[in-house]
């Protein structure tokens, strides 16, 4: 299969057809509650499990409808990837990170939002969980269905907090924790954005601002790939294989360092044999950034699956659990089988309904080519790694999107910084009574020129203004002229405000639900 992109590439496994698709979502749903009803397992209400297990199913498919674009819409958007070939990595990857590294034991409450002795009873527990995963699952769906990328752990954390208030009160909920949940939704765009941008800027001025750029690549692009194998192999150590392999962040530094280093050696070579044979242009740096976008595409994904999968599943196993022992436990354990419904039906959302998110994610907030994906994916990891050594609270899906608006913010800048001064050359040029052929050869000039170049072509135009100032009049113009939008407002306000209100609409969804539940086991 090609996984490059191709103009014929489809959206989707069922392009066009959504009825089949939801058919085949409602299949797998209705699948799973009937293994759970058939298994004889040993729960005090079948029927309860089977319907917890199809719920778990339908979040499952809408965390691999929402939530696993982030991880494969740069790489997409960027066309490192093709549609299908980005649905084929992640769903192999989150799949496989779910069941490899997803562990056997989880937290029967989300990120300790609410003390679950506070319930007491088991039965009111489940529907508690029941209440919190199906609100979680819903608003998932409307936020894929609006086109906005939310955070799956907020949506359940939301789904908990309020099943968890409508059952034991307001004194049920841990709100020191609820704070620092709040500041995620600062924290973790801001963070991601800082750092895409930052590495961003980097390879311009090293790279692509270089009159000899492929000279330039050649010594950089095997530094940023050693960069970015420390970072992903940091973090899978840290967050995807925490379940199965557990070590100090300073081991696991020093581990992904000496990776790091192997893989350097090991791709400097290659990338000066790949480079000689290219033009001097940024397309040809470009090029360079499709295969660690792909590896980053993969490396995301497993360690998403690994992580998130908790999200479908966690609630689940804290049923299964109380169902069989009676009992409100902190922590259950995970069979086999609810692994498989969250595994599996994060592979089945991506393929049927992730197509939409990856395209929000990947082109329809800013224009995005290798370098300014690559820079994400490395926003992505390293973001992950600093907070969670600083203890901050932060969401995968909040720093992906927040590092794509910091490299389109940043290309707006400097989009904006340039025109103007080119402008203002031309301007000047004209004032000092150049034609247009010698006006030309000094904007030529300029746009060859490397970085120093520049400094001091605007050094020769700023003594040039003293003898001939530009009028304010002018200078508006010229700002107007240069006003240009690379980051869709549009796009960034619609996400913001989904962000905003994850978890109270959860929250007030799930309360809702719980109180419906509760009235049914009642009746």
């Amino acid at each position: 299969m090609d996984l490059t992109n191709n103009p014929k590439d489809k959206t989707s496994l069922l392009d066009g057809n959504e009825f089949v698709r939801v058919l085949i979502a409602l299949a797998f749903v209705l699948a799973a509650g009937f293994y759970a009803s058939m298994s004889g397992m040993e729960v005090s209400n079948l029927s309860i499990l089977a319907i917890a297990a199809s719920i778990g199913a339908y979040m499952a498919v809408n965390i691999g409808a929402n939530d696993v674009a982030n991880n494969v819409g740069p790489a997409v958007g960027s066309k490192a990837l093709s549609m299908g070939g980005a649905i084929l990595i992640a769903a192999i990857f989150e799949a496989s990170g779910a069941l490899i590294a997803g562990g056997s034991v989880v937290g029967t409450i989300k990120n300790g939002i609410i003390n679950p002795n506070a319930i007491g009873e088991a039965e009111t527990f489940v529907w508690v969980m029941m209440a919190a995963l199906l609100a979680g699952a819903i608003w998932l769906n409307l936020a894929t269905y609006l086109g906005a990328p939310v955070s799956t752990t907020h949506s359940i954390v939301g789904g908990v907090l309020g099943a968890g208030i409508a059952a034991g009160g307001w004194d049920i909920a841990n709100w020191d924790k609820m704070i620092a949940i709040v500041a995620s939704w600062v924290i973790s765009p801001v963070m991601g954005g800082v750092i895409a941008a930052l590495f961003l800027m980097y390879i311009k001025r090293s790279v692509t601002y270089k009159n000899d750029m492929i000279d330039a690549a050649k010594k950089v692009v095997p530094l940023l790939v050693g960069v970015m194998v420390w970072s992903f192999s940091t973090y899978l150590i840290l967050k995807g294989l925490k379940k199965i392999w557990q070590l100090d962040f300073i081991t696991a530094a020093l581990v992904g360092f000496a990776i790091a280093l192997t893989a350097y050696f090991l791709v400097r070579p290659m990338v000066d044999k790949a480079a000689s044979a290219l033009k001097n242009d940024k397309d040809s740096v470009n090029s360079l950034f499709t295969l660690p976008l792909i590896v980053s595409a993969a490396l995301l994904s497993f360690a998403h699956g690994a992580n998130d999968v908790a999200n479908a599943i966690g609630p689940l196993a804290a049923i299964n659990d109380a169902l069989m022992t009676g009992i409100v436990h902190g922590k259950a354990s995970i069979p086999l089988w609810i692994m498989l419904i969250g595994g599996i039906g994060i592979a089945f959302g991506l393929a049927l309904f992730g197509p939409k998110m990856i395209k929000t994610v990947g082109s329809e907030i800013t224009e995005l080519d290798k370098t300014r994906a690559f820079c994400v994916a490395m926003a992505a990891a390293i973001t992950v790694i600093i907070a969670s050594q600083l203890g901050l609270p932060v969401s995968s899906t909040h720093i992906a999107v927040g590092g794509i608006f910091g490299v389109g913010f940043l290309r707006e800048y400097l989009k904006l910084s340039y025109d103007k001064k080119l402008a203002s050359i031309v301007s000047h040029s004209e004032s000092a009574g150049h034609d247009g052929i010698q006006t030309q050869e000094f904007v030529k000039r300029f746009k060859l020129a490397d970085v120093e170049e520049k400094r001091a072509i605007l050094r020769e135009l700023k003594a040039a203004q003293a003898a001939s100032p530009i009028s304010s009049r002018e200078r508006k113009g010229l700002k107007k002229a240069t006003k240009k939008e690379l980051v869709k407002r549009s796009a960034l306000l619609r996400i913001a405000a989904a962000w905003v209100i994850t978890v109270p609409a959860s929250a007030t969804l799930s309360a809702v639900l719980f109180y419906m539940l509760l009235g049914f086991s009642v009746s």
